[in-house]
């Protein structure tokens, strides 16, 4: 069983596609969004997946976690650390 045609992990908070509408790098996106977009979404009614199409666009992929952390009361030095543990996860 594909990862497409089932649930994603409750981490993923939405997924964007960029591509261009006509643009020749951007064909294998088109043909994904074809035919892997209606079982993404039968499976994810859940889960946003924003398709993005404008002109001259690379085709990329982006995907939003849950990965949060509570900063109130922090200061500077205590973020800065927290934000480079984030980025190494």
């Amino acid at each position: 069983m594909s990862a497409l045609s089932k649930a994603f992990p409750h981490a993923v908070k939405e997924i964007r596609l960029h591509f261009s509408p006509t643009g020749s790098g951007s064909a294998g996106i088109r043909k994904f969004v074809q035919e892997y977009y209606p079982v993404m979404k039968q499976h994810n009614p859940n889960v946003p997946i924003l398709l993005r199409e404008a002109t001259s666009t690379p085709a990329r992929m982006f995907i939003r976690l849950e990965r949060s952390v509570d900063l109130n009361a922090f200061e500077v030095p205590a973020i800065k650390k927290k934000f480079s543990e984030m980025l190494s996860q």
